[in-house]
């Protein structure tokens, strides 16, 4: 019975159901191209063996499926939304005032393919199922933890890297491990495609969706005063809102997000107990540089072998540079006596009066540092691919080529992100200080 409740929760067929529920419907573009066996060829994200059709063109029409293949059109959708067009063909349904088409807002990131027009018949999920996928991406990460550590504490901002870099690494290493694939187009609607050519179980974007917020709610409640209902809510639905919305997006299956909010919740079972200790180590060791940068990159180099190359060993290289920027920053703010944490005494710590002042400064904090961040990691970017290439006589015309070799992209994570995160532990607080912004 629990095999045959795993294959009903892995089918594609209950995503495509749930995206037609919410009002999400593929379109059909031209006829239905069928190989020898008579059967429409489904998608196969995920297999490395797309990887090796590279050459097609970034610039696809319509008419392109998730592959990127402009012979053989691969559609998003279901038999119901075939209507029979003049030629024979087939055409989308007519689109009502209340009905948009749309295409994924990013490009996938490893083929370079745009993705296919959708249907859009409940605009307000679109919405808020977009958001809830953007609480587990890049951007939001840049400036989620910047804005806790700058403005409302730091110990609960470095000890969420902590948890946010480890379950990076575990999730996106047990995905190179299993290897499944994204659920097949169609039935399913690619509303999103810039990971789908990795792997998908389990989700990684379930994964930091749950360990984040619950992690957040663990380390604040009794450090800060407020109703522990209130805490618990915010952190179950922002993590159900991340969960739900990759099952939207067409990137994972019911059974994928389902294991990767399990997980999360392991991997916080066994860290949540020793992050004081890890968060002490890292700030009072003298041998704590040389640890946190060989451990960093040793599993890193662990990631990188797992499989070829795809997004998800950059990402986890990325959350590893991070988290050893942010303790490396961590240990240098210690050694020299700066922004030390507040007196146990002290705690709980109450939310300060909301007045102008306040905001102001909170808001120009944020500003000033995520630009500099920003600034930081385009600084970086620009330099170090360019050196990296010529250092191992590599062309670097084109970038996302000379990313495939991990001589390039495990160290050019590193590099950049490494100081990125000490950016922002380290020189951006001392930066507010000479602002008189601290």
């Amino acid at each position: 019975m629990f095999v045959q409740v795993c294959k009903y929760l892995q089918d594609p067929c209950q995503v495509a159901r749930f995206q037609r529920f919410c009002g999400v419907k593929g379109t059909f573009p031209g006829k239905l191209n069928k190989p020898d066996g008579g059967q429409s060829e489904p998608d196969r994200p995920g297999l490395r063996k797309r990887v090796h059709q590279e050459g097609r063109s970034a610039d696809a029409g319509v008419g392109t499926g998730a592959s990127g293949d402009g012979t053989a059109p691969l559609v998003n959708g279901t038999q119901d939304d075939i209507i029979p067009g003049p030629d024979g063909g087939s055409a989308a349904a007519d689109v009502d005032s209340d009905t948009a088409r749309a295409k994924p807002l990013r490009k996938n990131s490893l083929t370079g393919d745009v993705g296919q027009e959708f249907l859009i018949h409940n605009k307000f999920l679109f919405y808020l199922f977009t958001f809830g996928t953007e609480l587990g991406n890049e951007m939001f990460f840049i400036i989620f933890f910047p804005f806790i550590f700058w403005n409302i504490d730091a110990l609960v901002s470095r000890r969420l890297i902590v948890v946010w870099a480890w379950n990076l690494f575990v999730g996106q290493s047990t995905k190179d491990m299993v290897r499944w694939s994204r659920p097949a187009s169609p039935p399913v609607v690619k509303v999103e495609v810039f990971y789908n050519s990795e792997y998908s179980m389990p989700s990684t974007h379930a994964m930091t969706g749950t360990a984040i917020p619950f992690s957040l709610f663990m380390l604040t409640y009794g450090r800060w005063q407020y109703p522990f209902l209130f805490g618990f809510s915010v952190a179950f639905l922002w993590s159900v809102l991340v969960c739900v919305s990759r099952v939207y997006m067409g990137m994972h299956s019911i059974l994928e997000v389902i294991t990767g909010f399990l997980y999360s919740l392991l991997v916080l079972a066994f860290f949540q107990p020793i992050l004081e200790k890890i968060d002490n180590y890292y700030m009072m060791d003298h041998y704590a540089p040389l640890v946190i940068i060989v451990s960093h990159v040793s599993l890193g180099l662990v990631a990188f072998s797992l499989d070829s190359w795809s997004t998800s060993r950059g990402d986890t290289a990325q959350a590893l540079g991070t988290g050893a920027g942010a303790a490396l920053g961590t240990y240098m703010n210690f050694q020299l006596g700066l922004f030390l944490d507040p007196p146990l005494p002290s705690l709980p710590l109450t939310l300060p009066t909301i007045s102008c002042g306040l905001v102001v400064r909170s808001l120009l904090r944020f500003l000033i540092g995520v630009t500099v961040l920003l600034i930081t990691r385009m600084v970086m970017k620009a330099v170090t691919i360019p050196f990296l290439c010529r250092l191992f006589q590599l062309p670097s015309d084109d970038v996302r080529q000379a990313r495939k070799h991990m001589k390039v992209e495990l160290p050019y994570r590193y590099i950049v992100y490494s100081v990125v995160g000490f950016s922002c532990v380290c020189v951006v607080p001392l930066l507010f200080r000479m602002l008189n912004l601290a």
